[in-house]
């Protein structure tokens, strides 16, 4: 039996659906511009590193960035893709991995931890032709 009117739910689906993000896949290097609020003060603060994860689950959507902090610590952070604290969301470059989800990552150390930039080089060649 099929619903008659929109749920809650729904409609919240339609109002949330594309807040103007970058589009990224696992693997991506990304900045996260977050909103935190310290007292009564609200400053901006940005989160760089690579999406490891995406869970898609409608409204309860969420992704998952780890960089390599200062003495090698790694930090994991999981955003809701819906949360109205993200003020945006930049893609920085594009990686090349081939797993929808990196959680091996987290064994690797050093230069192992990174992820392999993904160089395009059919947009470049389709530029310079343009300028010529």
């Amino acid at each position: 039996m099929r619903a008659k009117g929109l749920t809650k739910e729904t409609l919240m689906l339609y109002s949330m659906a594309d807040r103007g993000f970058a589009k990224f896949a696992a693997g991506d290097a990304i900045r996260i511009a977050q909103r935190i609020k310290e007292g009564d003060k609200e400053r901006i603060q940005y989160f760089e590193g690579d999406v490891i994860a995406i869970h898609r689950n409608g409204m309860g959507s969420t992704f998952t960035v780890r960089r390599i902090a200062s003495n090698g610590v790694a930090v994991e952070r999981i955003f809701p893709f819906n949360s109205p604290k993200i003020e945006g969301i930049e893609f920085v470059h594009k990686g090349d991995v081939r797993r929808a989800k990196l959680y091996y990552m987290r064994s690797r150390i050093g230069k192992a931890a990174r992820v392999k930039e993904l160089v395009l080089k059919h947009k470049v060649q389709e530029k310079n032709t343009a300028a010529a």
